[in-house]
């Protein structure tokens, strides 16, 4: 069982190793670099070449049934959702084979949205207290049911 966090801009890294510690799973968090090293023995930086998408591509290519992956990236969300790994995002909303459909026709309907007002601006909420709890809770649940898998 491997966790996987695509860590470029997740706020949840530290969260992710003190939940998976309690289970033992390796943690492998994957960028293009500019993180620091984790010393932690059941965790893992993995640095990928520089370009766009590469480390959603490393992840998509390992993860699969028994992993979780951590990713607000939908694309990839999708991808490791067919594979069979267990997907969240940093504020614990599961994506699924049942849901994850609609959140990527939602993406591409906000990416047109975007695009056809230029000037549009914000339209996404901060990152709280309360998200960082739903993330530890959720992640605790996923971890649970991959180990009884």
């Amino acid at each position: 069982m491997t966790v996987y966090v695509d860590a470029d801009a997740c706020p949840v890294k530290a969260e992710a190793l003190r939940v998976a510690e309690r289970h033992g799973a390796e943690v492998l968090y994957v960028a293009n670099g500019g993180l620091r090293p984790v010393d932690h023995p059941l965790a893992r930086m993995v640095y990928v070449p520089e370009g766009p998408d590469e480390a959603d591509k490393w992840i998509a290519e390992r993860a699969g049934p028994g992993d979780v992956v951590i990713t607000a990236d939908i694309p990839l969300a999708a991808k490791t959702v067919a594979a069979g790994a267990r997907v969240l995002n940093h504020t614990g909303e599961a994506f699924t084979q049942a849901n994850i459909g609609q959140k990527l026709a939602t993406r591409d309907l906000m990416a047109d949205l975007r695009a056809a007002d230029p000037f549009r601006q914000g339209g996404g909420k901060g990152f709280g207290k309360a998200d960082r709890s739903r993330f530890l809770d959720a992640l605790e649940r996923e971890l649970s049911a991959a180990t009884r898998r």
